[in-house]
């Protein structure tokens, strides 16, 4: 294996970058960031109005599903070839991806069609995210990395903020320019990733080593082959029948192919997408398995939300978005708090035990709404589960980058992308198909209780070309709700109590899996956070004649880096970097 090492010519010579050289690469990977979060939400408050306009409501699980399934196949390996050659070229490809699905989504004709589209954006939006946090953890010490992430989480808050809002105000357009407004939720991407391209071809320039490994294909393959039967299943088991011969077919495929997969994991060793030995950590595999729970929780529970917020509450797409901004608020405010904490005190675990727990409460309030639920009521309980979500997220990539030698950071880095991303499109689907099931009995239930209602009968009675309008909808399922609006109010009182009632019972299922977080928080190994960033750790394994062992813990790095007496010890190691290239071409 040949590595060749290269570094900025106004970086430090140990590899370390002043306050202002990170802030100027961090103005290139935020706008990355922004691009990929902004459509994470941009398409919820919106997904209503698209599937009323396509025809096809509850096929709105394959458009985030798809998305999700494309983005967790590709993280990986994005992140294994950063690691072989260089994040910039990689980041700038994976954003180039991003804008052409996008484009190509707001030319969609059918759920299905834009299900695809999505797909291929998911595969650019699996690269931008990891490959970001992975720069940061090339140029920035695990001790100040989270008062820098801060500054990716207020980022990442402000689009999730943006999203909603832009989604639901383009969603209620009902046509500008010709164009339909939700088609312009993708268009909208062009320009942002435009201005993206030219800030990072122009700031991002950092270290990077280039070495001759081989690519894991058939990992990538049996990925594929292993997860989408998988996903499938949980999306189709409702209309298929859980034990029908279409669904074990999905069953028998995926597993072998998971099992396919952990075999050439093992065989391809540090060149695999993920490297078994990486698992050895207790630290990363407990966090990989949160982070999984959490995914599912955040993508999948709470897709929930703007439906509920919409159909229930009869609020429009732009005011449904406004109503998710105290979740938004929450997860800002934690995240920015956890940071500043976390590089003061050098210390995260109680930031994971403290969010699940109050994720698992603010989850136990959700599943109290009913149709009639105050939405201040509403607002507060969304603002617990947004501050036990934003204490979570930046600690457990954190704990998950310092668990790794600096030459994994990469693959570090896109494994919590891709745990997370597994977590949230098998919850998307499976939550969303319960959702669906479910909500069909309890409407018809709420309206078998109604007949008796007397002023259900009365409107009946009054408006007969109502309840004929509301038999034929019903009948063909929940392809489409905007005929709720036309009812008399006691005629949609049973749909929205039924529809509720469905939500409450994801809202059981996710707060369980939940419990399943407060768990895993628990047994979280703490490992001293390294005084060094992966640069400075890959400058010191030069100097030291080559690079870390693989062998090396990352618990024994940890440690030898906090036996150093100061900061100003590790920074005054003097490299040659002549000597280096020198060095390596040897």
């Amino acid at each position: 294996m040949t590595a060749t090492a290269i570094r900025p010519a106004d970086s430090a010579s140990d590899g370390a970058l002043t306050h202002r050289q990170i802030l100027t690469i961090l103005s290139g990977l935020v706008m990355g960031m922004f691009l990929a979060a902004l459509d994470q939400t941009i398409v919820s408050t919106a997904i209503k109005t698209i599937g009323n306009d396509l025809h096809d409501l509850q096929a709105q699980a394959w458009v985030t599903t798809a998305f999700l399934i494309t983005s967790t196949i590709a993280a990986p390996l994005f992140g294994k070839l950063s690691d072989i050659y260089g994040r910039k070229r990689l980041f700038m490809l994976a954003i180039v991806i991003f804008v052409v699905g996008s484009a190509l989504c707001g030319l969609s004709t059918s759920m299905y069609e834009l299900a695809g589209f999505r797909a291929f954006q998911g595969i650019g939006a699996g690269g931008i995210m990891p490959l970001a946090l992975a720069v940061i953890g090339d140029i920035i010490p695990p001790r100040e990395r989270a008062r820098y992430q801060g500054y990716m989480m207020a980022v990442f808050a402000s689009a999730s903020v943006l999203g909603p809002v832009i989604g639901g105000l383009l969603a209620g357009t009902t046509d500008f320019l010709g164009v339909s407004g939700w088609r312009l939720i993708f268009y909208i991407n062009v320009p942002i990733a435009v201005a993206a391209l030219i800030v990072i071809a122009r700031v991002l320039k950092l270290d990077y080593v280039r070495r001759e490994r081989r690519i894991d294909w058939w990992g990538s393959i049996l990925l594929v082959v292993g997860l989408v039967p998988m996903l499938v299943v949980a999306e189709q088991g409702q209309s298929w029948g859980w034990t029908s011969p279409a669904s074990f077919a999905c069953y028998f495929v995926g597993t072998a192919g998971l099992i396919a997969f952990v075999w050439v994991q093992h065989r391809m060793g540090d060149d695999a997408l993920l490297p078994l030995r990486l698992f050895r950590s207790r630290t990363f595999s407990v966090a990989s398995g949160q982070v999984a729970i959490i995914g599912a929780a955040m993508f999948g529970g709470l897709s929930v939300l703007p439906l509920y917020l919409q159909i229930v509450k009869g609020a429009s797409p732009t005011k449904s978005g406004l109503l998710l901004l105290p979740l938004v608020a929450g997860l800002m405010t934690a995240s920015l708090v956890a940071g500043r904490l976390i590089a003061r005190t050098g210390h995260y675990k109680i930031f994971p035990v403290v969010g699940s727990v109050l994720m698992v409460i603010g989850m136990g309030l959700l599943i109290t709404l009913r149709a009639d639920t105050a939405l201040w009521s509403t607002d507060i309980y969304m603002a617990i589960f947004g501050i036990g979500l934003g204490l979570n997220m930046q600690s457990l990539i954190l704990a998950m980058q310092n668990a790794v030698p600096a030459k994994d950071m990469g693959v570090a880095s896109a494994a919590s992308a891709f745990f997370r991303s597994i977590g949230g499109t098998l919850g998307t689907a499976i939550f969303l198909s319960i959702l669906f099931t479910v909500a069909g009995t309890k409407i018809a239930q709420q309206y078998a209780h109604a007949a008796t209602n007397p002023a259900f009968i009365a409107a009946a009675k009054a408006n007969p070309g109502q309840v004929a309008l509301l038999h034929q909808n019903l009948s063909g399922g929940l392809d489409d709700t905007s005929f709720l609006s036309g009812l008399a109010k006691p005629l949609a009182e049973p749909f929205y109590a039924g529809f509720s009632q469905a939500g409450d019972i994801v809202f059981a299922v996710v707060m369980i899996l939940l419990v399943g977080a407060v768990v895993l928080s628990l047994c979280l190994k703490e490992v001293p956070l390294r005084l060094v960033s992966g640069n400075q750790a890959r400058a010191q394994a030069s100097e030291a004649g080559g690079a870390v062992a693989p062998a090396e813990s990352a618990s024994d790095m940890a440690a030898d880096v906090v036996r150093a007496a100061t900061l100003d010890e590790i920074a005054g190691v003097a490299i040659d970097d002549e000597s280096v290239a020198r060095r390596n071409e040897e």
